[in-house]
């Protein structure tokens, strides 16, 4: 899953990315995390961040937590943020993050025994 996020790390955001197909030129926040999560086996088909937030089971994962809810998405992944906010100026798209977000507006999920 991990790899499969990098090889998207340096698209730009595009509003509706990664949902006609999983490769495209450019991911929104829902493409990005749906792409990963598919990469490591953990999801069929794409959604969108509305549904991520009721996606695998409820609560904090030991190392993967998707954070969602009707209008954004991102995970964390072993300590690191998988998000396509907080980008530099001038800079868009998925990015992995080392500072961390207030997550009270999400609903926090993870995948079975992860």
């Amino acid at each position: 899953m991990i790899a499969t996020a990098n090889r998207i790390v340096h698209k730009p955001y595009v509003w509706g990315g990664g949902h006609q197909r999983w490769w495209t030129h450019g991911y929104d926040c829902s493409g990005a995390v749906g792409f990963a999560l598919h990469g490591g086996g953990l999801l069929e088909t794409t959604m969108v961040s509305g549904q991520l937030a009721y996606w695998g089971l409820g609560g904090l994962g030991r190392w993967i937590t998707v954070y969602a809810n009707a209008e954004h998405v991102y995970m964390v992944v072993a300590g690191l943020r998988f998000d396509t906010r907080g980008d530099p100026p001038g800079v868009s798209g998925p990015r992995w993050h080392a500072e961390r977000v207030d997550p009270r507006r999400f609903a926090a999920r993870h995948p079975t025994g992860l």
